[in-house]
């Protein structure tokens, strides 16, 4: 088993010359002195000694069973190891170090790193010293006055290590509490409600708060006695320690200032006070302490808080319910806090009030709004509505921003769940190994016990885990009631263990969840683990890798044919971490670079690219290497603040003789996708459906999403090229019908909005961009911004397309698409421009002029539409007109026929403005006669009307 524990190293200073000036026997009775008592400070403080290894004496603390202070009593038997060694003729020096080992080997009780640095830190003192590291110093708190040293090279370490000297050990500290209190208001009634009785009936009434440490049982007795005047005593029960039954009774009677009188109560206080040694029974001193808490609280309304009853002994508890059940005639309330332990050993124990996890809202108002959501989200789904973990993990999460586990937590868990009978810690591992949520077959399977549903109803009572709803069918489900429970619950189980039971419950799995929707990611997910954690012992399972590779590639393949980027960057990640040694995955390779480019990651995916490249560089496969040469250019022209349509073509045009003669699928599969990138950047979109639609030959030899990718490209092309809006939607339905699949794209939804359907494509586009942000996918949304900015345009909303192409603006500044920019930023002028908005427009126009590529037509075309439109607006109607004409005339060398209509609407419009009404008429002839052939039949109507109003009024506007 993997355990936390803290080792002590106690060793004599100068043996040899001790040995050299002593007699032997005088020798041999001193160092049994010595090891008597040092063997008899650590088992005191609830240690273990392990062994004796010449003069030095090893102690560990934590096993066999762990509390959640170790690190406290080992410093604690530190100290007074230090201060007994003079009284016995010797010097000695101390090291202390907490740390993970393997406990319960046949050979030792302990084996790991955290030994040996104890060790070295033991050898690292003064004689008469005290050192410690930086984990024990974290655990212990505000227990212990230490002094930083500087960090010290220890033997066997390459790195400084932290260290600290002992100078004392502290009282326990009075609780801050730095959060709010929230909720608890049910609780909080049933105190007042109590004390009231006590106070109007005279009598004695006991009420015991349990629940799991840091639920809030100390708070909200802070809370409740802040609210009202009484006479306040407290004691508290110890965990550990001699002569400790009637530890909080003696703190109780000290704050009352008892003086022991003759009576016969007198007496059995005495003794309970160490004032005499005459002999007293418990009951005896039951009824004493009755007789004196009802003394005080006859001059007074009296409050005794004892806490952690728990770990009272059966004589302190009993006396308890003496007082509670046998008092009258004086106002004393009982108030104990106790974890449920308390109840297994008592279960009739008095109406307990429990104290259960805040609700999810009490927990949100516990959190400073400053906390970001996520971090939030992460903290309340680990804390489980417990308000210690919740602020002690804001604590930690503070600096780093992500959730870290304090290792005071760690301890108190663990702590907690050694406490478990074997067979129930062995079920609560076995159903950590499935997760968080579990399910009763699994557990049974892993763990291999002949009744487990009486085990994890054991485990519900204990608040440890709670029936939740079952993922698989004819399965019972449970959950773990926090996270952190499951974590230190498989934290416990060594390597070798997790590695056999993530393969079972793999095979465990392959057979009861068929019908899952991420069955292969969860198997693949953990096969991986038994891999990963196979390999880091030495043991190779090379079946259990090829099916973890076979299961997660499958899942990756999905994520992309779903376009879900942001999984299937980790899936591909993952799968190629799989991959053997010495081996390569080209496809995989390539689906991770194409998946951090679009989830926004550009900078990664080019220094992946490039890895790729170099690799099969040294691997001499000259396709493989110009398939990645393609697909860096690629993603290279994306990023680059000038597109560089010209230098990929230069690429494509060298490359492509050797990919065709080694017929590489995916290469020529990059090759086409990117020659028909080139030819729409020229406006050639039915040039680029012909290129692409070469290569899907080889798109059918690859995974579906390669298949997805060329569609992307040929609904651009056969969108923007010579084909009609309803024969576009035709084709796409076509396609859909051959591969049974629903194309989602926003080209689709602007055809239909051009053919009259305006609000329809409204919904649907964003609908789908709703979706696009959900999964991370910001390229697409990006792009998305440009089609819904056309539709409000279509309706005439021009302030929501304006809007739209703002966002698109903003997300592909985040994404560093600089290549993408210069198109956006003239769209978004031209809207600009359409509200009149002219200095923004021509701020917008300078933006994009500042990123434009020649060879990049398309972009060429709106930047001059956007120039003629900021000229009108400022009155300079011959630059203005000069302008159009460009956009007209660089239209014209593309086959795109809305762009040279809409180019001839605002040759039109400035026309019209400028009093020359039949030129005017002239050129929305023309852009009618290109609306009606590409089907943008909201345009075309509007043409239609603008050429009815030339002849009335002379000043058509099309911009609405």
């Amino acid at each position: 088993m993997r355990k936390t524990v803290t080792v002590l190293f106690c060793d004599v200073v100068d043996s040899t010359a001790l040995g050299e000036t002593t007699d032997p026997e005088a020798l041999q009775g001193l160092l049994a002195r010595y090891f008597e008592r040092m063997q008899g400070i650590v088992e005191r403080h609830g240690g273990t000694v392990e062994k004796f290894i010449g003069d030095a004496v090893m102690a560990v603390f934590g096993v066999p069973a762990a509390h959640e202070d170790d690190a406290v009593r080992a410093l604690r038997a530190a100290a007074e190891m230090r201060d007994a060694l003079p009284e016995l003729g010797v010097r000695g020096r101390i090291g202390v170090n907490t740390g993970e080992v393997i406990a319960g080997t046949s050979e030792r009780l302990v084996t790991g790193d955290a030994v040996n640095v104890a060790a070295r830190l033991q050898q690292a003192a003064e004689p008469n010293e005290v050192i410690l590291g930086a984990a024990t110093l974290a655990l212990a708190g505000d227990a212990v006055d230490a002094e930083a040293l500087s960090p010290l090279t220890l033997k066997g370490k390459h790195e400084l290590v932290a260290a600290y000297r002992l100078r004392r050990m502290l009282p326990p500290a009075e609780r801050r509490y730095a959060s709010r209190f929230v909720g608890r208001h049910r609780e909080m009634s049933a105190l007042h409600e109590a004390w009231q009785s006590v106070r109007q009936e005279g009598r004695c009434r006991l009420v015991t708060i349990v629940a799991e440490a840091g639920i809030g049982k100390s708070r909200l007795v802070a809370e409740f006695l802040s609210s009202i005047e009484a006479h306040v005593v407290r004691g508290r029960c110890l965990s550990y320690g001699d002569g400790i039954t009637y530890w909080p009774v003696v703190e109780v009677l000290k704050q009352l200032d008892i003086q022991p009188g003759a009576d016969p109560a007198g007496a059995a206080i005495a003794s309970v006070l160490g004032e005499s040694t005459a002999p007293v029974t418990t009951d005896e001193i039951a009824w004493a302490v009755r007789k004196t808490l009802e003394q005080a609280a006859g001059k007074e309304p009296l409050i005794v808080v004892f806490d952690d009853i728990q770990w009272g002994a059966e004589s302190f508890l009993d006396l308890i319910e003496y007082v509670a059940l046998m008092s009258t005639g004086a106002p004393l309330l009982l108030l104990c806090m106790a974890r449920p332990e308390l109840l297994e050993r008592r279960p009739g124990w008095q109406a307990p009030v429990h104290l259960d996890p805040l609700a999810a809202d009490f927990v949100a108002q516990m959190m400073p709004p400053e906390v970001e959501e996520q971090l939030r989200e992460r903290i309340t789904r680990a804390a489980g509505g417990n308000p210690l973990y919740i602020t002690e993990m804001l604590a930690m999460s503070s600096a780093g921003g992500d959730v870290v586990v304090p290792p005071t937590l760690k301890a108190l868990l663990a702590a907690r769940l050694d406490q478990l009978e074997l067979h129930d810690r062995r079920v609560l591992q076995c159903a950590a190994v499935e997760g968080e949520v579990f399910h009763r077959g699994a557990v049974q399977a892993l763990s291999q016990e002949p009744a487990v549903l009486p085990r994890l109803a054991s485990l519900v009572r204990k608040e440890l885990i709670r029936p939740g709803r079952p993922q698989l069918h004819d399965e019972d489900g449970f959950r773990f009631r926090h996270l952190l429970v499951r974590d230190t619950a498989y934290e416990a189980l060594t390597k070798r263990e997790r590695a056999d039971l993530h393969e079972s419950f793999a095979g465990w799995l392959a057979e009861r969840g068929r019908g899952l929707v991420e069955l292969d990611e969860l198997i693949g997910y953990h096969l991986e683990q038994s891999w990963r954690y196979s390999s880091e012992l030495g043991i190779q399972k090379p079946l259990v890798q090829a099916a973890a590779l076979q299961h997660i590639r499958r899942a990756e393949e999905r994520a992309m044919l779903r376009e879900d980027y942001r999984a299937a960057r980790q899936l591909a990640a993952r799968a190629l971490a799989l991959v053997p040694a010495g081996q390569g995955d080209m496809m995989l390779e390539f689906d991770l670079v194409d998946s951090l480019a679009m989830s926004g990651d550009i900078e990664r995916a080019l220094v992946s690219v490039a890895a790729a490249r170099e690799r099969e560089v040294a691997r001499g496969d000259r396709a493989a290497e110009l398939a990645f040469v393609v697909e860096e250019e690629l993603w290279r022209m994306y990023a680059a603040e000038g597109a560089l349509v010209g230098q990929l073509e230069g690429v494509l045009d060298r490359v492509e003789p050797e990919l065709e003669a080694a017929g590489h699928d995916l290469g020529l599969f990059g090759l086409y996708f990117a020659r028909a990138y080139v030819a729409l950047a020229k406006g050639w979109a039915d040039e680029a459906t012909r290129v692409m639609e070469r290569g899907l030959p080889h798109c059918e030899r690859l995974p579906p999403h390669c298949l997805q990718y060329a569609l992307r490209q040929l609904v651009i092309a056969r969108d923007q090229g010579s084909t009609s809006g309803s024969e576009f939607i035709a084709w796409l339905e076509e396609w859909d019908s051959r591969r049974g699949t629903k194309t989602r794209t926003p080209r689709r939804w602007r055809a239909l909005a051009r053919l009259g359907h305006t609000e329809e494509a409204r919904g649907l586009i964003l609908e789908m961009r709703r979706q696009e942000r959900e999964l991370g996918n910001l390229n697409d949304a990006a792009h998305s911004a440009r089609f819904v900015a056309d539709i409000e345009r279509l309706i005439g909303d021009l302030d929501a397309a304006e809007a739209a192409l703002a966002e698109g603006v903003a997300l592909l500044e985040q994404l560093s698409r600089y290549s993408a920019l210069a198109e956006v930023y003239a769209h978004h002028g031209l809207a600009l421009a359409d509200l009149g908005r002219i200095d923004e427009a021509e701020a917008a126009l300078a933006r994009a002029d500042s990123r434009i590529d020649p060879g990049d037509l398309a972009t060429q075309i709106v930047l001059s539409r956007c120039r003629a439109k900021v000229l009108a607006g400022r009155g300079e109607v011959a630059a203005a007109l000069e302008a159009a004409h460009r956009a007209i005339a660089l239209a014209d060398e593309t086959d795109n026929i809305n762009d040279q209509a809409e180019a001839r609407a605002d040759l039109a419009e400035i026309l019209s403005a400028d009093q020359r009404p039949l030129e005017a008429a002239g050129v929305y002839a023309e852009a009618l006669s290109r609306f009606e052939r590409k089907e943008n039949l909201v345009m075309a109507a509007r043409v239609r009307s603008r050429l009815e109003e030339v002849g009335s009024t002379g000043h058509p506007s099309v911009a609405g």
